[in-house]
């Protein structure tokens, strides 16, 4: 299995993977990028899987049906472009022979769905949308801290090995923020690094490590001692409270420059 980010829009991925003939994509905002990929490298599209209704997520999925007459599996609970296979958590979508697992993630939106692979021979795989980023999380636009905590804590408990193929090239602001949550992390120090040659060279950041993200990731780290420290000089009353702690670094960061 070859796995492709395809950039579109300012700062947006749209996930490709395929085996040779066939191609399955993620969260297409936009059909162009993906038909111009199609053309070059002669696959056949398979399949569409959408995570959430976002419109930079789900803008170029009725035009790839039209040209190309692929399915569409998406979240149950939320309104996508149509006709579409409505899944939720415990369902499985079977997929260039892979069987992928869907995972509720609720938080970003309210029906936010990601879904997690294991190809055999290679790396887990997970197209988790706008729920984590590397060294971030999405905002909360419709759902709870609560919903968010829950959701990540989901995800972080995938094996360490997994690819998270989160839909922006977020990560150098994200991880700007990080430092200032946790500045004497070191290993968000060396990722940082990292990731600047990467941008510098014109290559992306992503797929993430889920391993590495557990070490540097302030929004899976609610329950470590810096983190919690950060959240009380935030003004959190009780920093063992794990929600009270992502709600106050998911706002500081809604407000950071």
């Amino acid at each position: 299995m070859t796995l492709t980010p395809l950039p579109a829009f300012q700062d947006n991925y749209f996930w490709v993977l395929h085996d040779g003939p066939r191609a399955l994509v993620v969260d297409p905002g936009d059909a162009q990028p993906v038909l111009d990929f199609l053309a070059r490298t002669g696959l056949r599209l398979d399949a569409i899987l959408v995570t959430h209704h976002h419109a930079d997520h789900t803008g170029g999925v009725a035009a790839l049906v039209a040209a190309t007459g692929a399915p569409v599996w998406g979240p149950a609970a939320e309104s996508i472009p149509q006709p579409a296979t409505g899944v939720g958590g415990g369902d499985t979508v079977g997929v260039l022979g892979l069987s992928f697992r869907v995972i509720d993630v609720p938080g970003h939106t309210a029906g936010h769905i990601a879904y997690y692979a294991e190809p055999a021979g290679q790396a887990p795989l997970l197209f988790c949308g706008d729920t984590l980023f590397s060294g971030g999380c999405g905002r909360l636009f419709e759902g709870t801290p609560a919903q968010m905590l829950a959701s990540l804590d989901a995800l972080a408990a995938l094996p360490a090995t997994t690819r998270v193929c989160c839909a922006h090239e977020y990560t150098l602001s994200n991880l700007r923020f990080a430092r200032a949550v946790e500045p004497a992390n070191a290993d968000l120090a060396a990722y940082e690094r990292d990731c600047q040659a990467l941008r510098a060279r014109g290559e992306p950041t992503l797929p993430a490590q889920l391993g590495r993200e557990l070490r540097i990731n302030p929004f899976l780290r609610v329950r470590e001692p810096a983190v919690r420290r950060a959240a009380q000089d935030r003004g959190v009353a009780d920093p063992q409270d794990a929600v009270a702690v992502l709600a106050a670094i998911r706002g500081w960061k809604n407000e950071f420059r």
